[in-house]
């Protein structure tokens, strides 16, 4: 079912969207975008289409490791903005701030380097997929911490059944996908 990124967006996706049975483990079917930025023109055009829906509304485009960087990057060149990197722990060189966010069995941890981010700046946050909403609800803290007013969320596919949409209600923030699955 297509999302708020709108039925074409939806249609985009889920035709070039791969799923692996068991993995990372028995029982769990992963869903691939591998598929969708292997085929050149499908890619351009998702950039094209989300270029138009957010130019002129943000300052900076920030990916989330490591699918998020896929997008990211050539979303922030589509729209002429800079893109900032949130990164696992122990990933990102120099002064970092963290935020610990939990998981099934324990926390982890995500990192920016605070000085990359301008203060008052407008950030849409991109990932590849919302499940449980934690490493998303960890950088929304993240770039509100460096002084950046975090606009949107956009995902390409959304994870219904973990409700990460719930974890993510009370931080304000807007989260549109394309698919939910």
């Amino acid at each position: 079912m297509s999302g708020e990124l709108g039925a074409h967006v939806g249609d985009l996706v889920s035709s070039n969207l791969g799923s692996i049975p068991d993995f990372p483990e028995p029982g769990v079917l992963f869903r691939d975008i591998t598929p969708l930025i292997a085929n050149g023109p499908a890619f351009k055009e998702l950039m094209e289409i989300l270029g138009e829906r957010y130019a002129g509304t943000i300052d900076a485009v920030a990916g989330l490791e490591s699918r998020g960087f896929i997008l990211g990057a050539p979303l922030a060149t589509e729209l002429g903005v800079g893109m900032l990197t949130i990164r696992k722990a122990g990933k990102l060189p120099g002064h970092v701030i963290g935020v610990d966010y939990a998981l099934e069995y324990g926390t982890a941890r995500m990192e920016i380097r605070p000085e990359s981010v301008r203060p008052g700046s407008r950030v849409l946050v991109v990932d590849d997929v919302l499940a449980t909403g934690g490493t998303a609800n960890a950088s929304v803290e993240l770039l509100r911490r460096c002084g950046a007013e975090v606009e949107t969320i956009a995902v390409l596919l959304e994870l219904e059944a973990f409700n990460g949409r719930e974890v993510l209600a009370g931080s304000g923030v807007k989260v549109e996908s394309a698919l939910l699955v």
